[in-house]
């Protein structure tokens, strides 16, 4: 098994990739926006990602359909490792800017960012849980 594994991680490029974007899409029970629209976006980051040449064994992006990112309004919603961006309507055409302007480029497209979340991947210092053990 470990041979199978090793195998995917060499063909997706897992340890390479520098960029990381999470579309929230066909969700069980859709809130944000209708399936179909984040379906289609779904569709069109994967074409895009490859004709661009992004994806693959030397990828510059790594994708993740999530099936929700709890965040119900104004979707699909996208987020961009590891910067933490944020991002609210992602149509194909605001895709499109994302995947030149920040996927690619390394600038955030402020117009649709919402929230940034940078300090994810700083060590927290160890905090004490209620009962007095830290966590």
């Amino acid at each position: 098994m470990a041979t199978d594994l090793q195998a995917a991680v060499e063909r997706l490029g897992v340890e390479k990739f520098q960029r990381h974007i999470f579309l929230c899409t066909d969700a069980t029970d859709p809130q944000c926006c209708p399936r179909e629209k984040t379906i289609a976006a779904w569709e069109f980051l994967k074409r895009r990602l490859t004709e661009l040449n992004l994806v693959g064994p030397e990828p510059l992006v790594y994708r993740t359909k999530a099936n929700c990112l709890r965040v119900c309004t104004q979707g699909p919603i996208a987020v961009v490792y590891p910067e933490g961006v944020w991002y609210h309507s992602c149509t194909p055409e605001v895709l499109e800017r994302i995947i030149r302007e920040h996927l690619i480029g390394g600038q955030t497209v402020s117009e649709f960012a919402f929230a940034k979340n940078s300090n994810i991947f700083q060590r927290a210092e160890p905090r004490a849980s209620s009962n007095g053990s830290q966590v």
